[in-house]
């Protein structure tokens, strides 16, 4: 009885080249299938990285951002030796570092000092606990760099929760938080409880950070809570347009480094951060050309 021949395997499927790695859509929609509960996922970050973006770049926040992701990192690491929740793990790291700057350090030189004492022991932590791990290596790299099939059914509850509670907890105080972040010391004479509030957004921020974590990684975290915000900086100071772009650029750089990933053996955050990047170049470019156009018109009014 004879088998049915296979036909044979070209060069090109026996050694993919560069670009093969990189964009590979063979299959696409069946893939596209498989990430459902990723691409809501990346709905949701792009709503919280965006619009807690804008409060990270009005308060100096960027290297805040880094240091709550490696707590996050770690708490993460530890729920995965032990077999527990990620989701949850990374979000109790997350919020013990937001807890620990927010109290020792109001002023930017004592918050960056306490950030720079927390973050390698936050990074050392993990990486002793992946290196106690005895699972598949995919989850210990995913949790530094990210993975697109990584959401699940129960992971989506647990980001899909969260998401609602940074979100409700951001509508709640956007409106005294702007003027602090904007003003801090007319706030306080005028009574609104600055202290209290930078609290509270460290423990939102912190939220926000173990959310990005689970899909772009501890590392890269910045391409979603930062880099937004800061291009949609460059464009407008309006308190309507600045967190309306920052949504925007967040949503397209996640869902597009998602959809750009699926067909890859490529971890899905040099997506997002090359996305996030341009994106933040191209309004760079924009604000610098409009500063140059506007320059003469001020000379002239002015003469």
């Amino acid at each position: 009885m004879t088998g049915r021949r296979l036909p044979a395997r070209s060069a090109r499927d026996e050694d993919p080249g560069l670009w093969q790695q990189l964009f590979d859509f063979a299959d696409y929609g069946e893939l596209l299938g498989l990430v459902q509960g990723s691409l809501v996922a990346g709905v949701l970050l792009g709503l919280v990285g965006g619009l807690s973006g804008v409060f990270v770049i009005m308060r100096d926040l960027p290297f805040a951002v880094h240091g709550i992701s490696e707590l996050s990192f770690a708490g993460a690491a530890a729920a995965l030796l032990l077999g527990l929740n990620v989701v949850a793990g990374s979000i109790v790291g997350s919020l013990l570092a937001a807890a620990a700057i927010g109290v020792l350090g109001v002023r930017a030189r004592d918050r960056n000092s306490g950030i720079g004492i927390i973050m390698p022991f936050g990074l050392g932590l993990g990486v002793l606990f992946l290196s106690l791990y005895q699972g598949r290596a995919a989850n210990k790299f995913g949790l530094l760099t990210g993975q697109i099939i990584a959401v699940d059914t129960p992971q989506l509850i647990w980001l899909v929760v969260t998401s609602v509670v940074v979100l409700l907890a951001l509508a709640l105080v956007w409106k005294p938080l702007t003027f602090a972040s904007v003003d801090p010391e007319v706030a306080e004479a005028r009574g609104v409880p600055v202290r209290m509030l930078s609290l509270a957004f460290m423990l939102v921020l912190g939220l926000a950070v173990a959310l990005c974590v689970q899909i772009v990684g501890a590392l890269l975290v910045l391409a979603l809570l930062v880099t937004p915000a800061a291009a949609a900086a460059r464009l407008t100071a309006s308190t309507v347009l600045l967190p309306a772009l920052s949504v925007a650029f967040a949503l397209v750089a996640m869902e597009g480094g998602m959809l750009l990933a699926l067909g890859s053996s490529v971890p899905v955050s040099p997506y997002v951060t090359t996305i996030s990047f341009l994106i933040y170049l191209a309004c760079r470019l924009c604000g610098t050309s409009r500063a140059g156009r506007l320059a003469p018109a001020r000379r002239s009014g002015a003469d």
